[in-house]
């Protein structure tokens, strides 16, 4: 596959999720992202299970070269400087002021490389009350009106995985890949400054739309409702969801699949008003019937009617689905040191070619010697074409 960005060089300087998973998606795009990190343990997302390779650290750390710098010893302090000065990217995500403190703040490392695109990441943002105020997943999406919508009502707790996250590495990207395309007509860099809140409530923007114009504060079952979006449990333990919209023949395609044709008749779920109002009478109905077949069996009723539904999968079976496989979703390498490696391919598929080529996420320090020989001879390396 075409790798897009593979003129492309990115420093990432980032911890956890959200600037290495900026720094992830233009690797995943062909970008060579060069690693920043602490010598001795790196990334703490490293050790976040023991040892210093967690599944944590694996998921968003892909397609990237490590090297262990300390910034206090002034040839580690040298080697910074020739990445920064042949870098098109630099990412990170300390709290605010940190950088600065450091000497690697916006206006420092532009000043040696005006072409330079530099992405800081924070959790409230460079300015206001709540600048200095550490933030992680959680607080972001409880911060930006979203965690409620994941709320069960009942029992509040936090549940799902880290959406706050990994939203803002994608947002951030996408701002470094505008100003990189706007850099090519006017020759300087941006900085881009995104914080966890602002991605969160861009990314929660239906419901502060419905809030804006219609004057409704959507729940954890306002969005459910009006698309009559459903999820059963089967016989045999396993579930799937189903969501019917608003075509007609989708609800009159399921009450078909369950045998239960009245209920087009019956003025409670006759109109999608009424079935929307009614949902929980519905499930009360539809929940005793899926639990009389397997999940299979569904299935194949429902796609025989056409109706909208999937298996809703656990992650050791979504890969195995007979379209998963087809569109090869599953890709691996071998790492030298830590062995196999398994990981989900980038999403696209350019000009008919899906990227079926991955590097396992580096060992700490995994190419410290052969970057800085690299610096040392001026000659800046890549990856190998794929």
């Amino acid at each position: 596959m075409t790798k897009l960005l593979a003129d492309i060089r990115v420093v990432e300087m980032g911890t956890y999720i959200t600037g290495p998973a900026a720094g992830m998606h233009l690797a995943d795009l062909g970008a060579d992202v060069i690693k920043v990190e602490r010598p001795g343990d790196g990334d703490p997302f490293r050790a976040f299970k023991g040892g210093l390779y967690s599944p944590h650290f694996q998921t968003y750390n892909r397609n990237k070269r490590s090297i262990a710098l300390d910034l206090q010893k002034p040839e580690d302090r040298a080697a910074f400087d020739g990445l920064i000065a042949g870098a098109d990217v630099f990412i990170q995500n300390f709290r605010p002021g940190i950088a600065e403190r450091m000497g690697f703040g916006p206006e420092q490392l532009r000043a040696a490389n005006p072409r330079l695109v530099y992405c800081a990441i924070s959790g409230f943002g460079r300015t206001g009350p709540y600048r200095d105020r550490p933030a992680f997943d959680t607080v972001a999406q409880a911060a930006a009106g979203y965690l409620r919508l994941l709320t069960p009502p009942d029992r509040p707790r936090v549940i799902g995985p880290a959406i706050a996250d990994a939203v803002t590495g994608q947002y951030a990207a996408l701002g470094i890949m505008a100003a990189l395309l706007q850099r090519a007509t006017s020759g300087q860099g941006r900085v881009i400054d995104i914080s966890m809140l602002e991605a969160m409530t861009h990314f929660n923007l239906d419901s502060f739309t419905h809030y804006f114009s219609a004057g409704e504060v959507m729940g954890p079952l306002s969005r459910p409702k009006v698309s009559q979006s459903y999820t059963f449990a089967c016989a045999d333990g396993r579930w799937l969801a189903i969501h019917l919209s608003s075509p007609v023949k989708f609800w009159e395609g399921l009450t078909e699949v369950v045998g239960r044709p009245d209920l087009l008749g019956d003025p409670r779920f006759a109109e999608r008003p009424a079935r929307i109002a009614n949902q929980d009478v519905l499930i009360d109905i539809l929940a005793p019937l899926f639990a009389g077949r397997p999940r299979a069996e569904w299935c194949a009723m429902l796609e025989k009617q056409g109706v909208p539904h999937s298996a809703a999968y656990d992650s050791d079976e979504a890969l195995d689905d007979p379209q998963a496989v087809h569109l090869r979703l599953t890709v691996e390498a071998e790492h030298p040191v830590m062995g196999r490696f398994r990981t989900v391919r980038p999403p696209y598929t350019i000009d008919g070619e899906p990227d079926l080529q991955v590097l396992p996420p580096p060992t700490l320090d995994e190419h410290g010697a052969a970057i800085r020989a690299q610096l040392a001879s001026d000659a800046p390396g890549r990856w190998p074409a794929a």
